[in-house]
């Protein structure tokens, strides 16, 4: 990678040290010209006009967001942010009394919530499976937890709340063998390093535009396995998911568009599109390599700070870091890293319902680099932080 260049075409990059990656990645100009080109096109002829005119460009995001997962573009559903991509799945699914939801203590918080919702309304049992010793999801725990009553495994693949990466491609071979839909949540994988979903063997994967993968706010999508659609029944038909039979029944459109509602956004779609073309030319193996690189070299500089404790699980760790300052609430340290140019942010005790259970350490202070940021960036952000843990404000 010419790391020189990249950051030319990053803009944010000239005023700001940006670690907060996991919250949101620094648009390039490639990006931010897709994105507002087409709102010019849409004042200049008209909405529907502009969208009739980019048809292709339009169509031609599922395709490439497909081939970013190893996926098929018919297998592809675009939405307004990842949380609605994964609710589109998971309230897809029929529960009833006795059914059991088996899920990890790294799950993100709105899915927890979901899983509590449905349980109620429902009968269904959710079942948290507990971590191993690394502080991964426990893949010997999961077999034993799967049986005839289990009806998802739902798993967030690296949670926001720390540089854990679980292991999916394991989960996936337990999920695959007893036949029973696995929903994994790519949130803060995609765009970071490489996720396929054939090696994992998941059945419906989620994710967002504007954390990694460097895409406007205001995107995610859903990827499906085709043989996925006997578990699922979408839980909204809407004139783009569905057909009229011209009587009084309709039948779902094929593939993974069946989860799909008419409007969008086609600015932020067509920049959805270009962040991850972007992503394919640079190549998902060389962002991932270096962006694990920095997120290693970060932890271990912070792990050397008196007075900075490192809290990351997992036997494999990526490129979030998270630490607490000692007498110091997070919230603080965040402010007093923001106030000398570093974008940080702080892990939400309730975004991670079932870890803040076992462990207790949130809120923490969140950092999560990215290929464009530099060694030396890195550098500048452990002196400030060292400096906070010292005493500076």
């Amino acid at each position: 990678m010419d790391i020189d260049a990249l950051r030319q075409d990053t803009p944010g990059t000239a005023h700001r040290i940006h670690l907060n990656n996991a919250g949101a990645g620094l648009l390039s100009r490639r990006t931010l010209q897709a994105v507002t080109s087409h709102l010019e096109l849409e004042a200049t002829i008209g909405g529907y006009e502009a969208a009739d005119q980019e048809r292709d460009r339009i169509d031609a995001v599922h395709g490439h967001l497909a081939r970013l997962v190893g996926g098929r573009a018919a297998e592809i559903a675009l939405f307004d942010n990842s949380t609605h991509a994964w609710n589109a799945a998971f309230y897809s699914l029929e529960l009833k009394p006795g059914d059991r939801v088996l899920t990890g203590r790294a799950e993100y918080g709105s899915n927890v919530l979901a899983y509590l919702q449905a349980a109620r309304r429902t009968g269904a049992e959710v079942v948290v499976v507990p971590d191993d010793a690394d502080g991964q999801l426990d893949t010997a725990a999961l077999a034993d937890l799967i049986d005839d009553r289990t009806r998802l495994v739902g798993v967030t693949h690296v949670p926001t709340s720390g540089g854990l990466v679980n292991p999916a491609a394991e989960i996936g071979r337990l999920t695959r063998a007893a036949g029973v839909p696995f929903l994994l949540d790519a949130t803060q994988s995609v765009g970071q390093f490489p996720v396929d979903v054939a090696e994992i063997g998941c059945d419906m994967l989620t994710a967002t535009g504007r954390k990694f993968l460097r895409g406007p706010r205001g995107t995610g999508f859903l990827w499906v396995r085709p043989e996925a659609h006997a578990h699922l029944e979408p839980y909204v038909a809407e004139v783009a998911s569905a057909t009229w039979d011209g009587e009084r029944g309709f039948s779902w459109q094929e593939g993974a568009r069946r989860f799909e509602t008419w409007e969008n956004s086609y600015a932020n779609v067509l920049g959805l599109g270009a962040a991850a073309e972007q992503a394919l030319e640079l190549g998902m193996d060389a962002i991932g390599a270096r962006a694990l690189a920095l997120g290693a070299r970060l932890r271990e500089a912070l792990d050397a700070v008196p007075g900075v404790t490192t809290h990351d699980l997992g036997r494999r760790r990526c490129a979030i870091v998270t630490c607490a300052v000692a007498g110091m609430a997070a919230a603080e340290a965040a402010e007093a890293l923001a106030a000398r140019g570093v974008n940080v942010t702080v892990t939400d005790p309730a975004q991670t319902q079932f870890d803040t259970e076992q462990r207790g350490v949130h809120p923490l202070v969140r950092l999560s680099p990215h290929y464009y940021n530099t060694e030396a960036e890195l550098d500048r952000a452990v002196e400030a932080l060292a400096e906070i843990a010292a005493g500076g404000r």
